[in-house]
């Protein structure tokens, strides 16, 4: 009998793994996008990001996402992963972020259905609508901070 590629492990709870990335021009800029139609945070500006799917790597979620969320092109071996963030939400989940400074194409909406606007913003000075943890990733990304544990100081009892 086959051995199965996966095995689910059902007795205990999962967090998902999502992947995000700072697009940085040659201004030093960051790309962000005003999500839109998913039901989380719609209305505010984000990083292109993803879930990474079932036998990928973060960094080929990364490429894929970029590529399906703003049509540009990035080469892997040119991501640099910048931190983790284990962070509280409605639905907890670990973070990895990378930069990238390179790449083929123009930015562009691919999902009109999932974002409404791409804005080119100071990663030092992002703009109030941002996601709340973005700053504290980017400046966890400068100073070379590896881990963060994200919206859990409120909830110790």
């Amino acid at each position: 009998m086959p051995r199965p590629e996966y095995v689910f492990d059902t007795k205990h709870d999962r967090y998902p793994l999502a992947v995000h990335v700072f697009l940085l021009d040659r201004h030093g800029r960051v790309l962000l996008m005003r999500r839109a139609g998913s039901g989380y945070a719609d209305g505010q500006l984000g990083l292109p990001a993803g879930h990474v799917d079932l036998g990928e790597t973060p960094t080929g979620c990364a490429v894929r996402e970029v590529a399906e969320e703003v049509g540009i092109i990035l080469d892997p071996g040119r991501l640099r992963a910048c931190g983790t963030m284990f962070r509280r939400s409605l639905e907890p989940r670990v973070d990895l972020f990378f930069t990238a400074s390179e790449w083929d194409g123009e930015p562009r909406i691919r999902e009109p259905h999932k974002c409404s606007e791409l804005v080119w913003a100071d990663p030092d000075a992002l703009p109030d609508d941002a996601l709340d943890f973005l700053a504290q990733a980017w400046a966890d990304a400068r100073t070379g901070r590896i881990l963060r544990e994200y919206g859990f100081e409120h909830s110790r009892k």
